[in-house]
C-alpha cells in the first residue's frame, strides 16, 4: 500500500519512518520526499496488508504525522488514450505496458509514482487522482 505522509514543523525533524521501521520491521520504501526545514512530504510503500498496515498508520499518526492511503498512484483516461505509447519507455519500472493490439495498461503493484508518464502522455491521458 502506498502512503502519503505529511509531516508538520514539529515531527519534521524526528526519526519517525526508521522508528517505525525498527519496532514493526516492515521494510517501508520511500518513492518520493520533498523536505525542508519546516515541513515534509513523503510517498511511501509499505508492503503489507491488514493488522500490519494498520499498525504501522496508527504509529505514524500517534507521531503526528498525517496519513493518506494511495488508492491509486496514476490514471490512465482511456477515453483520451490514443495508445501511442510514448509513456511505456519512459517508464523506469515497466508498469505500463503496451499489447500487440496496441492497448495501454497500467500495473499499479510496479508503479513508483515518478509521474515521468505523466509528462511523457502528448494527450494528458495519464493524471494523479
Amino acid at each position: 500500500m502506498k502512503l502519503k505522509l505529511t509531516y508538520g514543523h514539529s515531527t519534521v525533524s524526528d526519526p519517525v519512518l526508521s522508528r517505525i521501521v525498527l519496532k514493526t520491521g516492515v521494510p517501508i520504501n520511500i518513492l518520493d520526499a520533498k523536505v525542508t526545514a519546516a515541513t515534509g512530504e513523503m510517498i511511501v510503500d509499505v508492503p503489507v496488508q491488514g493488522r500490519q498496515l494498520e499498525e504501522a498508520v496508527s504509529l505514524f499518526q500517534e507521531a503526528g504525522v498525517n496519513v493518506k492511503k494511495i488508492l491509486s498512484s496514476v490514471e490512465i483516461n482511456y477515453d483520451r488514450c490514443t495508445s501511442c505509447g510514448a509513456c511505456v519507455s519512459p517508464c523506469p519500472v515497466q508498469a505500463i505496458v503496451q499489447h500487440e493490439d496496441w492497448s495501454v495498461e497500467l500495473d499499479e503493484t510496479k508503479c513508483i509514482r515518478c509521474l515521468v508518464c505523466v509528462d511523457a502522455c502528448p494527450v494528458r491521458a495519464i493524471v494523479t487522482p
